[in-house]
């Protein structure tokens, strides 16, 4: 059960602020339809972090020595800082698409998944798999904490991000960071 809780935790965090909660407000101001946009990130979600916990889950497997908690731990260490950055995210309204329900979910799943790839939530789900090596558990989890923050930032809107005090939030997600990065570290 730690290795869901703690996913769920660090993610929804981390998430706060990053570029595809940026992406999932563009798309709610633009479109209007918070139906197939909250499906289409769930979607991309469950598969992203499935990939990236599974890279993990094998990391894990092929790479163990008592070296791999120093990996571990200082990419923790890493998310910390990374965190502290703010996330910018340029987007344009493209009338191209069409704004049903199935072309808005399969534009939401399409941009969130490649959105999502390489970022710090996707290589936090790979870190957390490597830590707990239970990959239903970190993949639920990390995908409960991707949801915990971009459905209510759908559901919300723009004029709920503006009143956040993201500032202060990137830096308890660094502290989360830093915080499991030293456990992993001296716990092993």
């Amino acid at each position: 059960m730690n290795a869901f809780l703690i996913s769920t935790g660090l993610v929804s965090i981390a998430e706060i602020g990053d570029k595809t909660m940026l992406l999932a407000l563009a798309l709610a101001a633009a479109w209007r339809r918070p139906t197939p946009i909250i499906l289409g990130i769930l979607v991309a979600t469950l598969l992203n972090h499935a990939f990236a916990a599974l890279a993990g889950t094998l990391a894990a497997e092929y790479l163990d020595g008592p070296w791999m908690r120093w990996i571990v731990g200082l990419s923790f260490l890493g998310f910390a800082v990374w965190a502290l950055i703010p996330d910018t995210l340029d987007v344009r309204d493209d009338e191209a698409v069409e704004k049903t329900f199935a072309g808005v979910f399969w534009t939401t799943t399409a941009a969130f998944f490649l959105v999502e790839m390489g970022d710090k939530t996707q290589i936090a789900t790979a870190g957390l798999a490597i830590r707990f090596e239970n990959l239903p558990l970190v993949v639920a989890g990390s995908t409960l904490g991707m949801m915990l923050v971009n459905g209510p930032a759908v559901l919300l809107g723009e004029a709920a991000a503006r009143r956040l005090p993201l500032n202060a939030i990137r830096m308890a997600a660094a502290a989360a960071f830093a915080i499991t990065g030293l456990w992993v570290l001296l716990t092993g």
